[in-house]
């Protein structure tokens, strides 16, 4: 059986390349303060009005994220942000996310002290009025539709009739009036509009199986055209410019996600249009205007795309040359699809935003998300892979801290949340934070992740705590083995599952970590599966299949939930949890620190009442940090 310890060629040249690069340097690093890497930029989330002429954009007021205006000069010369007016006074939460309405108004989100009941929020940007488009208490509502045509409604989807699922609506933008348009049977999962705004595509589950309906009009009745199981993802993504036929990402009969073309009449797919061999397809990108498909996207160590539109090649081809040694991203554009909101970033920062004229070839700076802080003084995000004990290729990151040498460094084991989810390439402030500190950083996308395919997915199946747990040790293993990580001085920080990983490896493999910090991890697979929200339901039999199902699988999650198992953890332990959190619930922290505690184990506990799956509001995460700052700097010198 093949051991993490030995590591493949490829692995062992790439970690070559990491120690080299990180050799002693006369110039003392930096120190940053935590502020410089967690305060909320000045300007953020820059986004165009449809006709070009304003500029919308978070900024801080009273410590919480709201929105503001400024006219854009036709020039091409920067705003002037002194002449820019707030639209928005919330100062309980961060607005979670907006768009522009027309030209006329935004329309935003926001929830209330971390529960996760999103009301989606209508301002005025000139006579500043604002109304809440779902005023009813205990729902969870999100936009299906802009509908961009229309400039006065906008099509959202809430749960305020059945807490379980989600009808949608076609609410005034203006007035907040509404109209039922699709009332949910009780098991759909989602719904999809065509090019005209008309709900034809809906997607149910009866748990384990999910099927693809569609109708002609919004007269007709729907009608399911295929049936997969949960495994086989057909996810339609937009309609073709005909609205005949629709866009979609599929892996039936492959392992990778690819795009194709489905007709909704027979189910059946087209040839891929473009497919990766190692990896899923994320998404695809279309013109408004054009009517043409764009691009796809995909994530091998770092985001890539495949253009498919000539125009669009030519546009990335000239921003590439005006920003060189940066990622570039388009995050908006007007409706003209002349003018667009730029992004250039590395692993080493956030970066800059710019406003970029397709007719001048004008590239405007707009500000950098965080000038606190050097890129020069950041650390690297070094892509490396290593063997597991059962001869499973898992693709990571390490980060080391700068100037210093890659041996017996203390690390942090830092596994990604999700756990359907996977670490990629990019800033990360707490990753840097961390190596600012003398700490490396290791990320690893162990078995279950998503993007490396099906069969890479299915192998995490019931296997929280057991083989997705041993990826996570051998790759601290293999940390050690290459003189990388100081034995003595392991850390393991995680959030929601990555705070199981911290917990199940203090549990399961005592001595391996000499601290560890749980933020909003789940503790109680029992507790976990019982208090999921309502809006979770009809996904309950797949969260079974996958995780394990409470009455059949007892002795499993039992055996795998660390809180049965706090007898055997010793390693120093730091919790952090939201009082308010709708996916782990308080209650599971309680559990473990309770446990703890009776044995007089020492751990340290910080609660949030405002505060949900995650802290969000600046003071909060300030003092989570420092808090982390402290507990490591204690327990791994």
């Amino acid at each position: 059986m093949k051991h993490a310890s030995f590591v493949t060629s490829m692995c062992t040249l790439v970690l070559a390349s990491c120690i080299a690069s990180s050799v002693m340097a006369s110039e003392p690093v930096k120190h940053y303060e935590l502020r410089d890497f967690f305060g909320k930029p000045e300007r953020s989330f820059f986004r165009l009005s449809p006709n070009g002429k304003a500029l919308a954009f978070m900024q801080p007021y009273e410590r919480r994220e709201n929105l503001h205006m400024v006219l854009l000069p036709p020039d091409g010369t920067p705003p002037d942000f002194s002449t820019a007016r707030r639209l928005t006074t919330e100062t309980e939460r961060d607005i979670q996310g907006y768009f522009w309405k027309g030209d006329s108004h935004i329309l935003y989100v926001k929830d209330f002290g971390g529960d996760e009941n999103y009301h989606v929020v209508s301002v005025d940007v000139q006579s500043g009025e604002i109304k809440d488009l779902t005023p009813l208490p205990k729902i969870r509502a999100s936009v299906v539709d802009d509908l961009l045509e229309d400039p006065d409604h906008v099509l959202i989807q809430h749960n305020t009739r059945d807490p379980n699922v989600f009808d949608v609506y076609r609410i005034n933008v203006k007035t907040g009036e509404s109209v039922l348009v699709a009332q949910n049977p009780g098991n759909i999962t989602s719904w999809l509009t065509d090019h005209g705004g008309r709900v034809r595509i809906a997607t149910t589950t009866d748990g384990v199986n999910t099927s693809l309906l569609y109708r002609a009009s919004e007269k007709d009745p729907f009608k399911t055209i295929l049936t997969t199981d949960f495994r086989t993802s057909v996810e339609p993504l937009f309609f073709t410019f005909d609205n005949k036929s629709l866009y979609a990402l599929s892996n039936r009969g492959r392992d990778k996600s690819a795009l194709v073309v489905l007709d909704p009449d027979t189910g059946k797919e087209s040839k891929p249009l473009f497919e990766n061999p190692d990896v899923d397809l994320d998404g695809a990108s279309y013109s408004r205007k054009r009517k043409v498909l764009t691009q796809v996207s995909f994530d091998t160590w770092k985001e890539q795309r495949h253009i498919f539109d000539p125009e669009t090649k030519a546009l990335f081809t000239k921003l590439q040359e005006k920003l060189p040694g940066y990622e570039v991203a388009i995050q908006n554009e007007n409706l003209a699809e002349d003018t667009f909101i730029v992004a250039a970033y590395s692993d080493r920062t956030p970066g800059t935003r710019y406003v970029y004229s397709a007719k001048t070839g004008a590239l405007t700076t707009l500000g950098e998300i965080n000038p606190r802080i050097d890129p020069a003084h950041m650390a690297s995000m070094k892509a490396v892979t290593y063997t597991t004990r059962d001869g499973l290729k898992i693709n990571g990151y390490l980060t080391l801290p700068v100037n210093r040498p890659a041996r017996n460094l203390p690390v942090i084991i830092n596994p990604h949340g999700g756990p359907w989810a996977r670490d990629s390439w990019g800033f990360d402030p707490e990753v840097q934070f961390l190596a600012n500190r003398g700490f490396a950083v290791f990320q690893m996308n162990y078995r279950g992740s998503t993007g490396y395919g099906r069969a890479f997915w299915d192998k995490g199946f019931k296997q929280w705590g057991r083989t997705m747990q041993d990826d996570i040790t051998d790759g601290v293993t293999w940390l050690i083995r290459e003189g990388i990580a100081d034995p003595k001085r392991v850390g393991i920080y995680g959030g929601s599952y990555g705070g199981y990983a911290t917990l199940a490896g203090v549990a399961f493999t005592p001595g391996l970590y000499a601290a560890a910090v749980d933020y909003v991890g789940v503790a109680n697979l029992f507790t976990f599966m019982n208090t999921i929200p309502p809006y979770w339901t009809p996904h309950l039999k797949m969260m079974h299949d996958m995780v394990g199902d409470p009455e059949q699988d007892k002795e499993l999650l039992r055996a795998t939930s660390p809180v049965f198992h706090a007898d055997k953890i010793t390693t120093p332990l730091f919790i952090a949890q939201g009082a308010n959190d709708p996916r782990v619930n308080k209650n599971e922290s309680d559990q473990m620190v309770e446990a703890l505690r009776k044995r007089g184990v020492e751990v340290q506990y910080m609660v949030k009442a405002n505060e949900g799956h995650g802290f969000h509001n600046e003071e909060n995460q300030f003092d989570f940090y420092g808090a982390m700052e402290a507990f490591f700097k204690k327990y791994l010198n």
